[in-house]
């Protein structure tokens, strides 16, 4: 910050002020960023007759940031079919794996076969481990159970438990039972497209047995990843890693047991009989390196462990990005289905991974997956096929000026081996810096170097063109160095030289200013740190960097932190303040107010997981976004039971069933829906009972019919009868004779007759 005109002001501010403060026009300089494509070859549709298979574009970008700007580009990722795939067995050969062995001998050509349907470019290879050499992991007593550790082993003893003699309790019982020596680990088959040295090999292992309960998993996981040549992993493959186990495994500084202090290097330590030869000297790895090295080699690790170990192998997958946990039946039986099912779920995700991103680089990552949808906030699509095509929006913002003038970081897909390269160059220093004039005449006959229209003056030469020398001192400047009267010059913090302030220098900061009334440490602090980190202090005041604000600095600018599953911000709950969400919704909670049991839409928004999570149909399963959408606990229950702040629900479904399932969250915080097993739906028809109600009903109908024709016809006799009756009854008879009758004039007697 040099000195000029009437006061001090910084080199960089806004184009007025500069001009202010006695900048000339032409020499402001304006640095603007810009982004360009340097590398961006199509994708590929199939690995099958392309000498290149392209999964990701563009593959290289330079851009230029100046402090403040943005920048956007878009990556687009597609998993081609008929990727070649390396697969590399790793089996643990421990005594209590002595049944999976047996069951990997005869499954060798069925998994082959299986995996075959997936390529047509297969390599399989097969590596066992046990553990460290070293006591205490491994039997050294007697002297023969360094040759075979199950010396005094007793088949039927728990675990890997000696059977001692009862009248000597330190000498153990022997049998005949025979194991290969112990050893840390080693690559018994490189990957080869003779799938059928695959069952050969296996064939030919032998379980060992070590003293603890842990294996040395890791250790051999380290080796089979970095160990490129003698593995034989291709560089254009998929790599798929598995790791087959029933107990938990040793981590980084459990070395120290056995007085093993050396860090694991993360470096390839195969000797010529493919053994690991530094098992004694080199420390377990970390998560830590496992996951660096898991990234570097574009490596697919699947957990193949039993039911028993599992919870802590799933643990392990949430510290390993790329890590796919199964459960191992207990004499692997089901290690196929557990490989079909891990490889088809790797290919159905993309990932992103960011590699040696700068600090002070902001990077927001905007998915779109299936469907156009766009997805804030979310680096990976899952639910996908092999052949479609998802791109990320990516959003790159420099909020300050690191020492570096360029960096480059990568971008890529985890598990792939195509990378995205961006180099960087950061806009924070002005061209004319390159074109500065040592001892230049424009300050004071060379008594300073003339740099981007500014004077930086000698040692002891002062002013705006160095004019003034310490030598022409005269008290009477002193006046131009007291801010107001009675204050002291230079407002303590300074020496008036030639009517000038020359700052002290202090071990919190700098100072500067007219008066030296400024300084860049006396600002508000959060937590401790001079404006949270987040900004740079001038004069008194934090000024922020981009992407955040407030006095101090400490409140972020970013919403996408508020964002749900769903894309909306709080879930429509509360509101986003400094990255976070303050709900406002009674009832409401959770990082993004996602839970709330007693908000009156709750049940509608758990009924669309609760047909995509049990039933497996509905608008989440046909867009295939339940799994980033519903991240509940669905239990299945015949009744439902009494929760402190549940809530009951039910709606009618395609079937007009009507579903029951109750909405809960736990103490803990986690989401659990408790689903009724069966839906309630309506009994379909009685078809025995409808034919006998039908016939009934128009039996019934015919009865009536006829009662009433009766009933009308009865009605209508009497009414006739009636009046027939009256009809009668009003008629006058005469009484006279009929002059037509004629009395009988022959008489006839019947002779026959005898009458009594």
């Amino acid at each position: 910050m040099p000195t000029f005109g009437k006061g001090s002001v910084s080199r960089c501010d806004l184009k007025q002020n500069l001009l202010d403060e006695g900048c000339g026009a032409s020499s402001l300089e304006f640095p603007t960023s810009r982004l360009t494509v340097t590398e961006d070859r199509h994708l590929s549709d199939k690995a099958t007759g392309t000498a290149v298979v392209i999964q990701m574009r563009p593959q290289k970008l330079y851009m230029v940031l100046r402090p403040g700007d943005a920048k956007k580009f878009t990556v687009s990722v597609r998993q081609v079919e008929d990727y070649p795939v390396d697969l590399y067995y790793l089996m643990d050969l421990s005594f209590s794996m002595k049944d999976d062995l047996d069951r990997l001998r005869t499954l060798g050509s069925e998994l082959a076969t299986k995996m075959g349907t997936k390529t047509s470019k297969l390599r399989m290879g097969f590596g066992a481990f046990v553990d460290k050499t070293v006591s205490p992991y491994m039997y050294t007593h007697p002297a023969e159970a360094i040759k075979n550790p199950c010396y005094g082993y007793a088949r039927g003893s728990v675990g890997d438990l000696r059977v001692f003699d009862v009248d000597c309790l330190s000498v153990p019982s022997r049998i005949n039972e025979q194991c290969k020596a112990q050893f840390g680990f080693k690559n018994v088959l490189s990957l080869t497209e003779k799938v059928a040295r695959f069952t050969e090999e296996v064939g030919k292992q032998e379980v060992s047995r070590n003293r603890d309960a842990p294996e040395g998993g890791f250790d051999a996981v380290m080796q089979a990843m970095v160990c490129k040549e003698k593995i034989g992993w291709r560089p254009d493959a998929s790599h798929l890693l598995v790791f087959t186990t029933d107990a938990i495994t040793h981590l980084a500084l459990d070395g120290r047991i056995a007085g093993i202090v050396r860090p694991n290097d993360g470096r390839c330590h195969l000797d010529n009989n493919n053994i690991y030869n530094e098992t004694s000297v080199l420390d377990y790895p970390s998560l830590g390196l496992l996951t660096e090295k898991m990234s570097e080699n574009n490596i697919n690790l699947v957990l193949a462990v039993t039911r028993a170990v599992e919870p802590l192998y799933q643990e392990y997958s949430q510290l390993i990005p790329g890590t796919t946990v199964g459960t191992l039946s207990v004499d692997s039986g089901n290690v196929i289905q557990l490989i079909e099912e891990a490889y088809k779920k790797i290919r159905s995700k993309v990932e992103l991974e960011l590699l040696d991103v700068p600090k002070e680089l902001d990077l927001t990552i905007n998915a779109t997956c299936l469907n156009g949808e766009i997805i804030p906030g979310v680096d990976s699509c899952s639910g996908l096929r092999v052949g479609d095509t998802v791109s990320f929006s990516i959003e790159a913002q420099l909020r300050a000026c690191p020492k570096e003038k360029s960096q480059t970081f990568s971008i890529k897909p985890r598990g792939f081996k195509d990378t995205l390269q961006v180099t960087i160059e950061f806009a924070c220093s002005c061209n004319c810096e390159a074109k500065a004039v040592p001892n230049s005449p424009s300050c004071s006959q060379g008594n300073g170097t003339y740099e981007c229209g500014v004077c930086q003056c000698h040692r002891g030469r002062l002013g705006p063109r160095c004019e003034c020398s310490l030598e022409d001192y005269s008290p009477s400047d002193d006046d131009n160095c007291i801010r107001k009267p009675g204050a002291p010059a230079c407002g303590g913090r300074g020496d008036c030289l030639c009517g000038q302030c020359s700052c002290h220098a202090n071990e919190f900061g700098r100072v500067w200013g007219k008066y030296c009334e400024c300084d860049d440490f006396n600002c508000q602090r959060f937590k401790g740190a001079l404006c949270s980190n987040n900004g740079d202090c001038n004069c008194g005041f934090c000024q922020c960097h981009a992407g955040w604000k407030g006095d101090n600095c400490n409140c972020t600018t970013r919403t996408d932190t508020c964002m749900n599953n769903l894309g909306s911000l709080c879930s429509g709950r509360g509101v986003c303040q400094c990255g976070e969400c303050q709900c406002t919704q009674p009832g409401a909670y959770g990082a993004t107010c996602e839970k709330c049991p007693t908000c009156p839409d709750s049940c509608s928004i758990k009924k669309e997981c609760v047909e995509c999570q049990h039933f497996n149909r509905g608008q989440y399963t046909t867009d295939n976004s339940c799994k980033r959408i519903c991240r509940d606990v669905l239990t299945v229950v015949d009744e439902l039971v009494f929760h402190e702040n549940a809530v009951n629900c039910s709606y009618k479904d395609e079937n007009d069933c009507v579903q029951h399932f109750q909405y809960y969250v736990d103490e803990i915080g986690n989401s659990i829906l408790f689903v009724i097993k069966e839906p309630e739906c309506p009994e379909g028809p009685n078809i025995l009972v409808v034919l006998l109600a039908v016939a009934g009903a128009i039996l019934l109908l015919g009865l009536v019919g006829l009662l009433i024709w009766k009933l009308l016809i009865t009605i209508h006799d009497r009414r006739e009868f009636a009046r027939f009756e009256e009809e009668r009854a009003k008629a006058k008879w005469d009484t006279a004779n009929n002059p037509l009758y004629r009395n009988a004039t022959s008489t006839f007697k019947n002779v026959a007759y005898r009458g009594t």
